[in-house]
């Protein structure tokens, strides 16, 4: 029995040692990304800003319980434990007088559904779910149709 580990071992070394060597020659590792073909040290000049329009008109959702997208910019806007620079507008406060749309009642349910007074911490940092509206091509081609019911 120790024999056949120490046999399985050895080849998974071999086998790895040569890995490392193909790995080596192709210069990447063979992985081509998103990024293209640079080199992972190689540092390549950061792509265009994409550019959001001002102030535009909300995009239709494409799937069912699509949380919507940002109509306007957000550069410099503070979304940290101390701020949210988005509930000064959205919050439902403020929404009315700021001629904003107040944020879901969802956005006040914890985990076990029970109703809150404020903002539910797990939905507090609005950018992990709404992104701003942007003039940008798809990265990777693809075939997504809206659902029949929202078209």
């Amino acid at each position: 029995m120790m024999k056949k580990i120490m046999l399985m071992t050895l080849g998974m070394a071999v086998a790895l040692s040569s890995a490392v060597v193909v790995s080596e020659e192709r210069g990447i590792g063979g992985v081509e990304s998103l990024r293209g073909s640079t080199e992972l040290e190689a540092t390549r000049a950061a792509d265009p800003m994409k550019k959001v329009p001002r102030d535009q008109a909300d995009i239709d959702s494409s799937y069912v319980f699509q949380p919507p997208l940002i109509p306007h910019h957000i550069r410099s806007y503070e979304v940290s434990l101390n701020a949210n620079k988005c509930l000064a507008c959205h919050g439902w406060k403020n929404a009315k007088q700021m001629g904003a749309t107040k944020i879901s009642v969802t956005h006040f349910t914890n985990r076990n559904d029970e109703v809150l007074a404020d903002v539910s911490p797990r939905r507090y940092f609005c950018l992990q779910c709404h992104v701003p509206q942007a003039d940008a091509k798809p990265l990777v081609e693809n075939t997504f149709e809206r659902v029949e019911s929202l078209q």
